[in-house]
């Protein structure tokens, strides 16, 4: 645990002089946010109906990309080979990129929420939950990001991830239509992609004030599918870069 506590300081100084890392975590979810207010400024009701998902989609977007391209510039540069040669396993690695990457979802969450909640005026019950289920959005994107970092060469190939992992399930997840309005075969997949259910608890939110046994539900696939990926990650980080 004290290796992991260190390995998640580590990544947290390195962030922290990243102007353009910081501001892409804190930032840019705000900045997109205003952008869809903006955009159907004229009908507010449309914000108020799908901005919430929003909240759960940006961050998760925004952290995929960030993490993915981070953990392979630390393999390609040879920081991960000189770390696995100390007694760090690669489960307390991966444990500290989480916790790193954690703490930095919980800042982007709690800026994002009071932009959207008390700066663009959007119509939530209960704040405390959409700012948990943002913090669980933005860390499923950290641990698929360390997932898939693993199968990219280059930093470039990171970013090619986007359209494979991301993409499907931004037109599958009930944002675009209704998932119960697709056909059998694309609503028994959306089934198995953990957005679904991000944006299902997040437009719960948007029309309840209770904490529902659906959003319990939500949140227990979501917490389980961030620890199957970062587990999946452990298991497939490679050293560096062949």
């Amino acid at each position: 645990m004290t290796r992991t506590f260190a390995t998640a300081r580590r990544v947290l100084q390195q962030l922290g002089h990243d102007p353009r890392s910081i501001g892409m975590i804190v930032v840019l979810p705000s900045v997109l946010l205003l952008l869809f207010k903006y955009v159907y400024d004229g009908n507010p009701a449309i914000f108020n109906r799908v901005g919430p998902q929003m909240l759960g989609i940006f961050p998760f977007v925004v952290m995929f990309l960030v993490t993915s391209v981070t953990m392979v510039r630390e393999r390609t540069s040879g920081t991960l080979e000189r770390l696995l040669t100390t007694p760090l396993r690669r489960g307390e690695l991966i444990g500290g990129y989480g916790v790193a990457f954690g703490a930095a979802a919980l800042g982007q969450a709690l800026v994002t929420s009071a932009v959207a909640i008390w700066l663009l005026d959007m119509e939530v019950n209960t704040p405390w939950a959409v700012v948990l289920f943002a913090v669980v959005d933005a860390v499923l994107g950290t641990a698929l990001g360390l997932l898939m970092s693993a199968f990219a060469v280059t930093e470039f190939q990171a970013v090619q991830f986007m359209p494979l992992v991301v993409v499907p399930q931004l037109l599958l997840c009930g944002l675009l239509a209704p998932r119960d309005s697709m056909p059998d075969v694309l609503h028994r997949l959306s089934d198995a992609l953990p957005m679904s259910y991000a944006a299902d608890a997040f437009s719960e939110l948007g029309s309840t004030s209770d904490f529902t046994s659906t959003l319990v539900t939500d949140l227990v696939i979501l917490v389980g599918c961030c620890a199957l990926a970062l587990t999946g990650a452990s298991l497939t980080l490679r050293r560096r870069t062949p």
